[in-house]
């Protein structure tokens, strides 16, 4: 029996060997390590660079453009829209102090980017169709085009 331990003991250290010299001969390359670029660092300037003196002509000095004459409004300002329901095409309208509009009478709504002119077809104030409406009024007003909050609304005379 002692013959059968000591014979498995070597054994034991055979493989133990080999394990250790497959480890050895499976190791990586050790990496090369990559050489930096060296930059060479340019002396530092004492003197300030000269400058190069222009051969051109100077040129001559342009007198401003004078604004173009305001244009004037399209009519008498009647109020302004406060709130547009694009499925409906219809603008929400405040209208301003002293002033009334009819069915029938020919707007212009003007804004930034919206600029065009209707006769007026459909005014309601709480869903109820009014035939005009006065000073200080709410209401709605079916409109061919998009208006936007805060265009300007125009009577036309």
């Amino acid at each position: 029996m002692a013959k059968a331990k000591k014979a498995k003991k070597a054994k034991k250290a055979a493989s133990k060997l080999k394990r250790r010299k497959l480890k050895a001969a499976k190791k990586p390359a050790p990496r090369k390590k990559t050489a930096r670029k060296v930059v060479a660092k340019r002396p530092a300037a004492k003197t300030a660079p000269k400058r190069k003196v222009s051969t051109k002509p100077a040129p001559k000095p342009v007198a401003p453009q004078p604004s173009p004459a305001p244009v004037p409004p399209p009519g008498d300002r009647v109020g302004v829209v406060t709130h547009y329901f694009s499925h409906l095409s219809v603008a929400v309208v405040k209208l301003d102090p002293n002033t009334n509009l009819h069915v029938g009478d020919k707007i212009h709504i003007k804004g930034h980017t919206s600029d065009f002119a209707q006769r007026v077809d459909s005014l309601q104030i709480g869903h109820a169709a009014v035939e005009q409406v006065g000073p200080d009024d709410d209401f709605g007003l079916k409109v061919v085009d998009h208006a936007r909050e805060h265009d300007v609304v125009y009577k036309v005379k």
